[in-house]
């Protein structure tokens, strides 16, 4: 079976292209795509068989093969120091919610900041 990379995909259209190994590029419906499959990212690795469509080469019968790392997975922070600001993180909580029992919020540009590392941590745990 031939393989190729995922060239561009139209999630709205259902449509996009393959960029086969040999540089031919196959047409590529969502039909054709396992059931269940999320739709292919650019680059995904795909193994597929062809037939010959109205415009050409399509592509049918389609297994990934790899999908590409995501690039937040790439950038992501390693799990040790993850673990030192989470660390820290509970610390910051931990002083704001003894304020907050004693009937005070944290300040507005303190709560802000608060807030921003809240959202950046999670950003870096949900990638």
């Amino acid at each position: 079976m031939p393989t190729g990379k995922v060239r561009f995909y139209d999630e709205e259209k259902g449509f996009g292209f393959i960029t086969s190994d040999e540089g031919q590029d196959v047409f590529l419906h969502a039909t054709a795509l396992p059931a269940g499959t999320p739709p292919p990212k650019a680059g995904t690795k795909l193994e597929f068989g062809i037939a010959d469509g109205k415009r050409g080469p399509q592509a049918l019968s389609v297994r990934v093969v790899e999908a590409p790392v995501s690039l937040a997975k790439r950038t992501r922070k390693p799990a040790d120091d993850m673990a030192i600001i989470v660390e820290d993180l509970v610390k910051l909580l931990d002083s704001i919610g003894g304020d907050l029992r004693r009937g005070r919020y944290p300040s507005g540009s303190h709560a802000k900041k608060v807030a921003a590392v809240l959202r950046k941590v999670a950003d870096e745990l949900d990638a």
